[in-house]
């Protein structure tokens, strides 16, 4: 699909349902939920580009190129329309698609989403900062910083891991003060009915930027987890499974 190698999982039976990954992984952070999942939808589960099994992309990492992805991705399947879940990173990316593809959506899921607001934790920010000043070339110096950020700096991996693919996406997707990439402009357009997900504890993005969205979004639900962070759809599977359900029919 466009020219690349892709790794994806699928299960199921029913409507389609594509699920976008954040950046702390591969699909296979999804497998939990995806057991669930295929009970009721056939879903499909790719690893991005350069994260997983999946071929990395010869240029840039940012939302627009992986918006372009996951058009290419469903149109290898042949899916004319389909719910789209993403998590994260993942989200920035669905909820670019479905602005740029609303026809093609039924349902849209955003859990955790980057590009709902500016704000975004200090620690991301500070963490790729040189890499927007570092050539391509050191880039490979980074992998010797592996043991610094598995060891005195965990919550890194809850975003990004230290690969190419994800070092590309830390350095475009903030400044030093915030996102780089916000559609909060861009609510009103969401047209499809829209599931907002979130950890009332996100230590990653704040959950005040779900309840802003939520007053925006025409057609919007808003399901936060008072006691859990950034990862709500693992921690919380079985009610976050169920509510899931409820919400796409």
């Amino acid at each position: 699909m466009g020219g690349l190698d892709v790794r994806y999982y699928t299960a199921g039976q029913g409507d389609p349902l594509v699920v976008v990954h954040g950046g702390g992984g591969d699909a296979a952070t999804w497998l939990n939920n995806i057991r669930v999942l295929a009970e009721s939808y056939t879903v499909y589960a790719p690893d991005l580009p350069g994260f997983g099994e999946s071929e990395p992309l010869d240029g840039d990492y940012y939302i627009p190129e992986l918006t372009t992805f996951i058009g290419d991705f469903s149109d290898s399947l042949g899916l004319e329309s389909f719910h789209l879940v993403g998590h994260s990173i993942g989200g920035g990316i669905a909820l670019n698609y479905a602005l740029a593809s609303p026809h093609r959506i039924k349902k849209l899921v955003l859990i955790s989403s980057l590009c709902m607001g500016s704000e975004i934790a200090f620690w991301i920010r500070l963490v790729f900062l040189p890499a927007r000043y570092i050539s391509s070339v050191l880039m490979a110096g980074f992998h010797c910083m592996k043991w610094i950020f598995k060891n005195l700096l965990a919550p890194f991996k809850l975003v990004m891991p230290i690969t190419r693919a994800g070092m590309g996406f830390g350095k475009r997707i903030t400044t030093l003060t915030e996102q780089t990439l916000v559609l909060a402009d861009r609510f009103s357009e969401i047209m499809m009915p829209t599931l907002l997900v979130w950890g009332a504890k996100d230590p990653i993005v704040p959950v005040q930027q779900a309840y802003a969205a939520a007053q925006i979004i025409p057609d919007c639900q808003v399901l936060i987890f008072e006691n859990q962070g950034h990862d709500v759809h693992r921690r919380e599977l079985t009610q976050f499974s169920r509510v899931l359900k409820g919400f796409l029919g």
